[in-house]
């Protein structure tokens, strides 16, 4: 029986630039960093006392052949607008600049990208 998620895989071309973004921009902290191989370095980050479950990030010193795709990746907030803000003063590309109201208008979501364009998510319960 599957338990949780252990991790989600993404892959990014330059390892500083995401490992900085997704720690200064989304709050994680960088647990790991490691080389997989000569050709593949990995980092994995998580949530201060939440660490049960981890981002990995994938960097090609050459080609990675890309055997899959993540659509999204969300994250829970308390007020989405707040957050928002913070995202534009941070010079982070938003998708949405307004929240979208979502299912029966319970919940609220915001788009924005990553440093290399991943699609994220914030949403507001």
């Amino acid at each position: 029986m599957i338990k949780k998620i252990e991790h989600i895989g993404i892959v990014v071309s330059n390892m500083d630039r995401s490992i900085h973004f997704y720690e200064t921009v989304l709050g994680l902290s960088l647990r790991s960093r490691q080389f997989l191989n000569e050709q593949v370095e990995l980092a994995f980050l998580s949530y201060p006392n939440h660490s049960n479950v981890e981002i990995e990030l994938i960097s090609g010193k050459g080609e990675i052949e890309v055997e899959g795709k993540v659509n999204h990746l969300a994250f829970t907030v308390d007020n989405i607008e707040e957050e928002i803000n913070r995202l534009n003063q941070l010079d982070v590309k938003m998708v949405d600049f307004e929240p979208r109201i979502v299912l029966k208008e319970h919940i609220k979501i915001a788009f924005f990208e990553g440093p290399d364009g991943e699609k994220l998510e914030l949403v507001e319960r």
